[in-house]
């Protein structure tokens, strides 16, 4: 009898802890891997007694669902993923839904939805973020592509994701196509720029100030009280605080070159494609890229020199600062952010629920934070907000933590200690806050040397003009012009 309410194939460790969380709901679950001994083991270990039932084809998986079905796939994104399309199409009827909650890449999902669906089926991309203690407690989970499909897995999803102190699921439909795909993406390169930042301030903490592990524990145990918490600070609180057996202080074992799985890149590429300024982020993900030249960063710094200044002042007041000027540059990171997914909504046509990302990242994901509930607010209050900078509250608190910002990037700049993430984030914002911007020199250099042409502050614009700067040149622009 077809009886279970959802299929998923992949018993990794999201694979496992999520089908626990669905059981632990109330929903039976049927589950099947390709390697078929971890269903044996699964269901013989930690899904024992529980309505899990282990299928080892995708014929059997099919047969135990419930009508419409919900086959749902925790694979490595990738060919994988299309393997599995590919040997579950012939088995299942029109209607039966097709779901993709692995780091897959937005444009593979577009594709794979409209492949799913010309051959009668639905599809859904959907992130899901939390890691595994998420998965098994509640994700928080970002479904996108064939709307028909998300009544069906509604009751499923938003039982299973994690929920508001009020009450609300971090989990609702995002949009048509890869629109998931690409809100989860867009998390994932907040979340580079949030670690980045925050390992920029330890960094200034730890060799600027000469702090101890212990004290910079104590500093962000009182951090994730204020207006910065959230979980990526709490688990830094706890990071710097753990000792192992032997009594040595973790964290100062841990070789310092990051590793990294792409979505950060991605988010990088898209703001570029899209023509958005991502410099935030983007300098998280070029971060992690010179820590991994570890052996040449090594022989670099036996060549070359910086200032041997020490911290002379308040320390105290200056850790303040740094609170500050964290704070400030989150906001900025957002506000990116956001700004990469309006483009991408006008680019792709989607219908994007900016206020509901914010509720959906809440709670269960790596970047939830305290910080999410104003975004919520600044969007339900004018959901058309082009800018997160540009709501009254956020405004107002870069207004009054810019002193801080500033100071902090002087003395990092004095100290020789390198914040890449939070000065491009100060960069960004005295970009914008600024009428106008050198690109007149700029576009008249390209008029120069390629006859490029640009408007003109006294005519109306896309009119476009070339000026013959050497006498030499002639009057024939260049047939294109772009931005």
């Amino acid at each position: 009898m077809a009886n279970a309410d959802i299929g998923l194939i992949g018993l990794a460790v999201m694979g496992e802890n999520l089908i626990l969380n669905m059981e632990s709901k109330g929903f039976t679950v049927a589950c099947f891997n390709r390697t078929v001994s971890k269903v044996d083991d699964f269901i013989n270990g930690r899904a024992k007694g529980k309505n899990i039932i282990g299928c080892h084809s995708i014929e059997e998986l099919v047969a135990n669902l419930a009508r419409p079905r919900k086959v749902m796939m925790l694979v490595k994104a990738g060919q994988a993923v299309d393997d599995f399309i590919e040997l579950l199409l012939p088995h299942l009827e029109d209607g039966d839904i097709i779901i993709d909650g692995g780091n897959s890449h937005y444009p593979d999902t577009i594709r794979r939805c409209k492949h799913v669906e010309s051959r009668g089926k639905l599809y859904i991309g959907t992130g899901v973020s939390g890691g595994e203690e998420g998965a098994l407690r509640g994700p928080s989970i970002m479904p996108g592509g064939s709307p028909a499909a998300w009544p069906a897995v509604k009751p499923i999803f938003q039982k299973i994701a994690a929920h508001t102190t009020d009450g609300e699921p971090c989990c609702d439909w995002v949009g048509e196509g890869g629109a998931g795909h690409f809100v989860k993406m867009t998390h994932n390169g907040i979340e580079y720029g949030d670690m980045q930042m925050i390992c920029e301030t330890y960094q200034m903490m730890k060799e600027g100030l000469a702090m101890t592990n212990h004290q910079m524990h104590e500093v962000f145990a009182e951090w994730n009280k204020g207006e910065l918490d959230s979980y990526l600070i709490e688990i830094t609180r706890d990071i710097l605080g753990y000792q192992d057996e032997d009594g040595n202080e973790v964290i100062d074992l841990i070789l310092d070159t990051a590793g990294q799985k792409g979505t950060g890149k991605w988010t990088g590429i898209e703001a570029l494609n899209l023509g958005q300024p991502l410099t935030l982020i983007v300098e998280a993900v070029f971060a992690r890229c010179l820590s991994a030249l570890k052996d040449k960063r090594v022989a670099a710094s036996k060549v070359l020199k910086g200032p041997r200044a020490k911290f002379r002042g308040d320390r105290a007041a200056f850790v303040n600062d740094l609170r500050q000027a964290l704070y400030a540059a989150k906001i900025v990171s957002y506000a990116q952010g956001y700004q990469l997914m309006h483009a991408a909504a006008e680019e792709y046509g989607w219908n994007l629920n900016y206020g509901g990302i914010a509720l959906m990242w809440r709670g269960g994901c790596i970047i939830r934070s305290a910080f999410l509930g104003k975004i919520k607010e600044a969007f339900t209050k004018n959901p058309n907000l082009d800018n997160l900078l540009l709501d009254p509250f956020f405004a107002r608190a870069v207004r009054k933590t810019q002193g801080a910002w500033r100071r902090v990037v002087r003395k990092a700049v004095e100290l020789g200690v390198p914040m890449p993430s939070v000065s491009s984030a100060l960069a960004y914002y005295d970009g914008c806050r600024h009428e106008r911007l050198p690109a007149n020199l700029l576009q008249a250099q390209r008029d120069y040397f390629g006859a490029h042409t640009y408007e003109r502050v006294d005519k109306p614009r896309g009119e476009f003009y070339h000026t013959n700067w050497t006498g030499r040149g002639g009057q024939t622009s260049a047939s294109t012009y772009v931005v």
